[in-house]
């Protein structure tokens, strides 16, 4: 029964994809990642839509002014929704393909922005960022995993950096917006933002038709020639020779070889002892990633300028300062995690961030004074208006703190957990359960931060800095370096539990120059072998299923 049931699956998915395959296919590689990473760019959308229209009139009198606790639920609902997106993406990723997963995520988002933009309650608010956020879990855990499989080796780090880069652009892009139509007298003005919100996501559909399906999904689905087909046109221009593209056809083979033989794969899988090291190190890098305090300058920021003596225009222009600086810092990390690693990036990155915490928690601890009448429970204290140093050292803290996670955690982590799990068989799974870390502490942290405002006000950097500092000793003992390893090599990696600080000059038992002429021949012989099981097995399994459907 479970033979047959695997198999319809199989055959549904096949069937999908053969669908979705009728149109012709653009295989740059940069074209297909500006489209996967549209989910990158929904989740930019969500912080702008937000952040924008918190301390706006409009909203404040339709909703009632919601307190605290409740402006709190109203951001984090979005992060609730997508932890258990990002769970539920696995379950349609692996039978049915990356492109569906990503058109399901566009689907959603469509659906929740049409709900936010006709909410006539915080309710129905709050449910349709609960459906928004269903499709950014889905597109944060399929998109990463995506790139890490359609790209070269030494562009997986670009290219899987476009996604953060996406996420901030979608800031941009969004704020600006909604700073036009803030303008407008009414509710008009957040229905028209959150309105705008379906537009990334019809361009994320319609893209899916024109971008190709996952080689190594459609390996795993005995889609051999297409697989080999799409490698080739990405990697070489269609050079069925080059050393690179052989190399990665053998060990696409090789790994499904072993697929085949391995037990169905479940999330229990990731908490082996096997797997469990690589797991905690991927759950615990997107856990960091937001407990940086990043997401705290983005979806409050307006509270943070507030704090620093900013009200109304003035208050909104200077937020798009930092948001400019996001998105123009992200695009050095692209380069640079390709060029330097991913640890040393990462460990930079954490003490910066903490140097410019304790610096906003200095200047307001000593310059900023009690705000009893602020109009907003979150914002309890105010650095006077004849203080314009201490104003603009707090809102340069914000800047530079920014420009330090964009620089390295913002792209590294997506980057970083797409490729450490080094098993074809367990990506997947492990990058949602690991995007699902990430919800879950975007979410508490979204509910957190405005109590946080009202309790200790700025008070709250101290902890962020703290945690900021630990996440660089962590990185230091337990992040192994990926940059420029295969997928192959990193799960030799950890099976082999290379120590962190020596990964990054640490080689594969048989390391392969593929510029070498030995590499090319080796290479050909190596397809050649792992080409000739991999047909064997194929043809015993057609056998066994004609056998089978005789009896």
């Amino acid at each position: 029964m479970s033979s047959r049931f695997e198999s319809v699956f199989s055959s549904s998915a096949l069937k999908l994809a053969n669908y979705l395959d009728k149109l012709p296919k653009i295989y740059n590689v940069y074209f297909i990642a500006s489209i996967s990473t549209v989910a990158g760019l929904m989740f930019g959308f969500d912080i702008s839509s937000m952040s924008a229209f918190i301390d706006a009139k409009p909203y404040g009198k339709f909703f009632n002014h919601p307190g605290s606790t409740l402006q709190g639920f109203i951001t984090a609902s979005m992060a609730l929704g997508s932890i258990f997106g990002s769970i539920a993406s696995s379950f349609v990723s692996e039978p049915f393909g990356r492109r569906l997963s990503l058109m399901i995520c566009s689907l959603l988002w469509m659906i929740g922005a049409a709900v936010q933009s006709s909410s006539q309650n915080v309710a129905q608010l709050i449910i349709g960022r609960i459906i928004s956020g269903l499709g950014v879990g889905f597109g944060t855990s399929v998109a990463p995993i995506y790139g890490a499989e359609i790209s070269p080796r030494k562009r997986r780090g670009t290219v899987n950096g476009l996604f953060q880069f996406a996420v901030a652009l979608g800031i941009l892009i969004m704020f600006y917006f909604c700073y036009g139509v803030g303008h407008i007298n009414g509710v008009g003005s957040f229905r028209v933002g959150w309105g705008f919100q379906i537009v990334p996501g019809l361009l994320l559909f319609l893209g899916c038709f024109f971008i190709p399906e996952s080689p190594r999904w459609l390996a795993k689905q005995g889609k051999w020639e297409q697989a080999e087909e799409i490698v080739t046109k990405i990697q070489a221009h269609g050079n069925h020779e080059d050393p690179e593209v052989l190399i990665e056809i053998a060990e696409i083979k090789e790994q499904l070889m072993i697929d085949l033989e391995a037990k169905s794969i479940t999330y229990f899988t990731l908490f082996t002892k096997k797997y469990l090291l690589r797991t905690f190190t991927a759950m615990m890098a997107q856990a960091w990633q937001q407990l940086t305090g990043n997401n705290v300058m983005m979806y409050y920021i307006v509270y943070i300028f507030q704090m620093a003596g900013y009200e109304g225009d003035n208050n909104l222009v200077a937020s798009s300062i930092q948001y400019v600086l996001f998105v123009v810092c992200t695009v050095p990390a692209l380069f640079l995690f390709d060029r330097f690693g991913r640890r040393p990036l990462l460990i930079g990155g954490a003490i910066s961030m903490m140097i410019f915490q304790f610096g906003l928690t200095g200047i307001l601890g000593t310059y900023a004074v009690p705000w009893p009448d602020s109009g907003n429970e979150s914002v309890t204290i105010r650095i006077p208006s004849d203080n314009k140093s201490a104003a603009k050292g707090a809102i340069a803290c914000s800047y530079l703190f920014v420009s330090s996670f964009a620089a390295t955690w913002g792209v590294g982590i997506w980057v970083y957990c797409a490729e450490v799990w080094g098993d074809n068989r367990i990506s997947q799974r492990g990058n949602s359960l690991s995007t699902c870390s990430n919800w879950c502490f975007n979410f508490a942290l979204a509910m957190y931060t405005p109590t946080g405002f009202k309790n200790i006000n700025y008070r709250t950097y101290i902890i962020y800095g703290v945690l900021c500092l630990t996440m660089a000793i962590h990185v230091y003992l337990g992040f192994p370096e990926t940059k420029g390893k295969r997928l192959e090599e990193v799960g030799q990696m950890w099976d082999e539990k290379v120590p962190a600080w020596r990964s990054a000059s640490w080689t594969p038992m048989i390391p392969i120059d593929p510029d070498s002429e030995l590499a090319r021949k080796l290479s050909v012989e190596h397809v050649e072998r792992i080409g000739t099981k991999a047909n064997a097995r194929v043809s015993v399994d057609e056998a066994s299923s004609t056998e089978n459907k005789e009896h």
